[in-house]
């Protein structure tokens, strides 16, 4: 174990991140009415540049007026290299900052942008006295935030989850989809011929690295792992399929488009009944050493260190707050 220790990000649930435009006053409309943790309004690519104004004060009016319970609340702004994302920050907070919990940057591509994203956020929250600080989501779409993506992770405090966003990536580094999120067929390996000659074919993943480094990157500063959205709405089965993958690889929580993916999201990126028996037996493995005054813990014959410890707290956490809220929802 490391002596450096890295802080964890606040614990949000993050099972499910539905992008609503901010252009679309009928879906900012049903908005509260969804079962996803996180809402994102979407001020980027789902708004036409003509509206970006109007999306901005639309958003705006209803992060002020709208009741969305105990959902986290975010926005993506424009990117650093238009001529929108420095009033989104600076309106969205001026008037809204209170009941915004995110900023969602896209197409991050070094920290500087982080860097300049949360120097602005500090002085607008001075100057409006906002004492609760909104923290940075950072979308990874480019082959540049990919390259630099560790020192994107720990370019700010704010910094909370790292999202993968893979129709931009694959544009970019001129990879070939049939569909975004999707497998491509012509991504696979063919077995040896056997006897009679037949060679089988075996699918790959085609995001696997990606989604891996942004893995990596995201634990590595404490930060929460979500993967890109699976753009066939009427496609449960490879929904699931691809989200599974992702959960595999660590990620907590998944982007959805469609209503549909929210409920599917939900159940499968919730701490599992096992996981949650079992990060409770670390717990009281923990409290058990403690009152003996043991100088390690062990449970099952292991020892367990201090990051399994702080998982199998966020694990009980996420798992009350999950129960929680769907409680609430029935």
């Amino acid at each position: 174990m490391s002596f450096t220790k890295v802080p964890s990000a606040v614990p949000r649930l993050n099972r499910s991140t539905l992008a609503v435009p901010g252009s679309n006053p009928r879906f900012i409309e049903k908005a509260p009415s969804s079962a996803a943790d996180i809402i994102f309004f979407d001020l980027e690519d789902s708004v036409a540049p003509d509206r970006k104004a109007q999306a901005r004060k639309d958003v705006i009016a209803a992060l002020n007026e709208l009741d969305f319970g105990d959902k986290s609340l975010s926005v993506r702004i424009n990117g650093l290299d238009t001529p929108y994302m420095y009033r989104d920050l600076v309106e969205l907070v001026e008037q809204a900052g209170q009941r915004l919990d995110l900023i969602l940057v896209p197409k991050v591509g070094a920290a500087a942008d982080i860097y300049a994203v949360d120097m602005l956020l500090t002085q607008i929250e001075q100057a409006m006295g906002i004492h609760k600080r909104i923290g940075i989501e950072i979308l990874i779409e480019t082959p540049q935030g990919m390259e630099n993506i560790f020192e994107i992770a720990g370019a700010s405090p704010r910094n909370e989850a790292l999202l993968f966003g893979s129709a931009d990536y694959a544009a970019a580094s001129g990879a070939q989809i049939t569909m975004i999120g999707g497998p491509n067929p012509d991504y696979h390996v063919l077995s040896s011929p056997d006897g009679q000659g037949v060679r089988s074919v075996h699918w790959g993943d085609m995001w696997h690295f990606p989604l891996a480094r942004l893995v990596a990157a995201a634990r590595a500063h404490g930060l929460r792992p979500i993967d890109g959205p699976f753009a066939d709405v009427k496609d449960s089965a490879g929904w699931l399929a691809s989200a599974k993958r992702a959960r595999v690889l660590g990620c907590e929580g998944k982007m959805v488009i469609h209503p549909s993916q929210i409920e599917l999201a939900n159940r499968l990126f919730q701490p599992s009944p096992a996981e949650v028996d079992h990060a409770k037996r670390i717990l009281q493995a923990m409290e058990e050493a403690e009152a003996a005054g043991a100088g390690a813990v062990a449970l099952d014959g292991k020892m367990i260190d201090i990051a399994s410890i702080r998982q199998a707290e966020n694990t009980v956490k996420k798992a009350a707050q999950a129960a929680a809220r769907d409680q609430r929802k029935d």
